[in-house]
């Protein structure tokens, strides 16, 4: 009896140790199985974190790219506006200063809400004419809005070559075109209305006044012969004709004395605005009915 129950307790000593002994392994199992699952997990972390910082550098990237071509395409508008505004108020100034500058020489003007409206008055030999106007929208690119310039000035040919890139010049060289015009209808006029005798007929010209024809009597040695008289001017910037012809009318050939009168007069009208020539032709018959008289 004694026997079995010692055996029994060492069975049961032997399960015991044997089952402490498990116990022990299990622990120690699950000891180093914790650091490798921490590992693992730590590890898996890190692997999050690393594609993260990728996803983040990535984003980063593709701001600043973003941000850089929308820099590009703002900015450079941005001061194009701003420089286009100092382009602009530089050239209302400088109108003005031309307006200011020039004011005695017939261009003249005041600011409006849209420019400038600038006004050119024409002269001849002192004589102040017609004048006109030209309404200026100071803006990209600059433009006409209204004007008073006759059709055949050519003001769109003339905007065209100075207008966007030297307004002075294109004042000026209207102003040179309207002056011309103006001296040339002045003469015409002044012939009309102050030496009406001397024509025979009316006197003809053209709307631009670029091209006069007409008959005038004229006198040599107390008698009296018809010429007629041609005059054109090619350059409209010009108050003197650049041709002119002068044939006599008459069957009979011209002797040497009015072959040389006829040349002479050619002279003139080349060289002597149209009336003054006319005002030279009265003078000499003048003197000849004082010759006569005396």
């Amino acid at each position: 009896m004694e026997l079995a129950n010692t055996l029994s307790q060492e069975g049961e000593s032997k399960g015991g140790v044997l089952a402490h002994l498990e116990r022990l392994q299990t622990r120690s199992r699950k000891k180093f199985q914790e650091p490798q699952g921490a590992q693992a997990a730590e590890s898996a972390l890190r692997g999050k974190i690393v594609k993260l910082r990728s996803l983040r550098d990535k984003l980063r990237a593709e701001v600043k790219h973003h941000q850089a071509r929308v820099e590009a395409s703002v900015e450079p508008n941005q001061t194009f506006e701003v420089s286009e505004q100092e382009v602009l108020e530089r050239k209302r100034e400088n109108v003005k200063a031309i307006l200011q500058a020039y004011r005695f020489t017939g261009l003249s003007g005041k600011l409006t809400s849209r420019g400038v409206c600038v006004c050119i008055s024409t002269a001849f030999e002192g004589n102040l004419l017609e004048s006109y106007f030209v309404d200026l929208v100071i803006q990209k690119p600059l433009r006409i809005h209204d004007h008073s310039i006759p059709v055949f000035i050519p003001l769109e040919e003339i905007a065209a070559k100075y207008l966007q890139t030297n307004i002075q010049q294109f004042l000026f060289s209207l102003c040179e075109y309207l002056n011309a015009y103006s001296g040339r209808k002045y003469q015409a006029d002044r012939l009309q209305s102050d030496f009406a005798a001397f024509l025979a007929g009316p006197l003809q010209r053209n709307s631009l006044c670029n091209l006069l024809s007409f008959t005038y009597k004229a006198e040599l040695s107390g008698q009296s012969s018809m010429f007629c008289a041609r005059l054109q001017y090619k350059d409209i910037t010009r108050t003197l004709p650049t041709d002119v012809t002068v044939t006599y009318q008459g069957m009979d050939a011209l002797s040497t004395s009015w072959e040389e009168q006829r040349a002479s007069h050619e002279n003139l009208f080349c060289t002597k605005p149209l009336h003054q020539v006319f005002a030279s032709f009265a003078r000499r018959e003048e003197k000849l009915d004082m010759s006569l008289i005396y």
